[in-house]
């Protein structure tokens, strides 16, 4: 008996062939640009809310910046000594402030905010108050801080700025700097600073992320 013809292999439609891989091709590749751009845009976007905070370059005491900070020592309302230098590994935020100084005041609340935002193993915000006594730092913040407060006594009668800020090259407050994981100034802030804007928050976690 005879048996019967196998059946001819199927036919490969080579256009379909070719147009599948042109575009696996242009997928692969836009996939490829979007991964090599994203980076680049984040970038830009950090640079842009970094510069958008106006730092000063310079400080009157400090000199050009960056530079290294300056260690100093502080007591606890507990009485523990704390040197800057404790933080080192981490970004911080050191922020110049008095119980006295309404535009301190203002600016509390969004500094509790962006602290409360940024908490992290790797971010501190440490806060020195140019005030004689803890009693008045009580009063100003009676509802206690997510941030480190620390009592930068002014060094004499004819002064109202503490002698941490002093030596920090300061005359007014608010002014803040923000010092990076190695324990170097990368910004000097002066005045009051809208803390929980979404610009300011993003350079800082960029600061951070590093």
């Amino acid at each position: 008996m005879a048996q019967a013809p196998s059946p001819a292999p199927p036919m490969v439609d080579l256009r379909k062939v070719l147009v599948t891989a042109g575009v696996i091709t242009m997928v692969a590749g836009m996939a490829g640009m979007v991964a090599w751009m994203t980076p680049r845009a984040a970038a830009r976007e950090v640079k842009a809310a970094c510069t958008s905070l106006e730092a000063s370059p310079t400080n009157p005491a400090l000199g050009n910046l960056p530079r290294e900070a300056p260690d100093f020592s502080v007591t606890t309302h507990d009485g523990k000594t704390v040197h800057l230098s404790d933080f080192r590994g981490k970004v911080v935020l050191l922020n110049f402030w008095a119980s006295w100084c309404n535009v301190c005041k203002a600016e509390k609340p969004s500094l509790v905010n962006m602290t409360e935002d940024l908490a992290g193993p790797d971010f501190k915000v440490v806060t020195l108050a140019s005030d004689r006594t803890w009693d008045d730092v009580k009063k100003a913040l009676p509802k206690g801080a997510p941030f480190q407060v620390m009592l930068d006594p002014p060094p004499d009668d004819d002064s109202n700025i503490g002698a941490i800020a002093t030596a920090w090259g300061i005359k007014a407050v608010p002014e803040s700097f923000v010092i990076d994981k190695q324990g170097r100034i990368r910004m000097y802030l002066i005045n009051k600073r809208d803390w929980d804007a979404s610009v300011t928050e993003t350079c800082l976690q960029a600061l951070i992320d590093e």
